[in-house]
């Protein structure tokens, strides 16, 4: 992306409108800001963000059905500042578009940390389609179902591959539990995440040098799971 990101923030906050948007300028951003949904719905459709941060506990309407309403007319990455303590509204937001998520109380570095990785995402995503990813010293070749980690080959079922597939093609953002069920064992499995867990355990086991701490293969603890770090060949 050669021109500045233009990024909407959706808050209706004052100290947090006061806090964030010259944070972001002063990144190199341009930054709109509105306090309400339907604010932000009309802002999206008129204004063509290149990302939203978005919080969840807005006046007129739930956060999440903005989300909804935005991803309607945009694509563009979605990240939600949440002050909730329950997962379920993270995780709902996260199914209907978001792409990651934010805890207030937040520190600004992790809040910019969290834009810049969505952005380079939205940029790789413009590339043609992606033959080979590197994550560490992890080689994901999608075209020959092969994975590498140091001199070492990796042999994965075809479930496994599938879900490592699925976790490097959206790399470093959060896929819930009911995303992956969903996409790998159909939308009659997202009520069976045992499936899931299982699947998990058994890539971890083959994948991580150390599956009891993961530094591939992250938990977001009640939402999901991602894959870290990666960098597009």
């Amino acid at each position: 992306m050669n021109r500045a990101a233009r990024i909407l923030l959706v808050d209706d906050e004052p100290s947090i409108q006061r806090a964030v948007a010259p944070l972001l300028r002063s990144r190199g951003y341009e930054v709109d800001v509105v306090g309400t949904g339907l604010e932000a719905v009309s802002a999206v459709v008129e204004h063509t963000p290149d990302l939203i941060v978005l919080d969840l506990g807005l006046p007129d309407l739930e956060g999440t059905e903005v989300c909804r309403r935005m991803r309607k007319h945009t694509k563009a990455p979605i990240v939600v500042l949440s002050a909730r303590g329950g997962e379920s509204d993270k995780v709902a937001a996260l199914d209907l578009g978001a792409d990651d998520y934010v805890t207030k109380p937040f520190g600004p570095e992790e809040l910019l940390a969290r834009i810049r990785v969505a952005l380079r995402r939205v940029a790789e995503s413009e590339t043609p389609e992606l033959e080979r990813i590197e994550v560490a010293d992890l080689l994901i070749d999608f075209n020959r179902h092969r994975v590498v980690r140091g001199e070492d080959d990796i042999r994965l079922t075809p479930k496994e591959f599938e879900l490592l597939a699925l976790l490097a093609h959206n790399v470093d953002r959060v896929l819930t539990h009911r995303t992956i069920l969903k996409a790998i064992w159909g939308a009659n499995a997202v009520e069976q995440p045992e499936h899931l867990w299982v699947l998990m355990a058994q890539l971890r086991k083959k994948i991580e040098r150390d599956p009891s701490n993961p530094q591939y293969l992250v938990s977001e603890p009640w939402v999901g799971y991602r894959l870290v770090g990666g960098t597009a060949l």
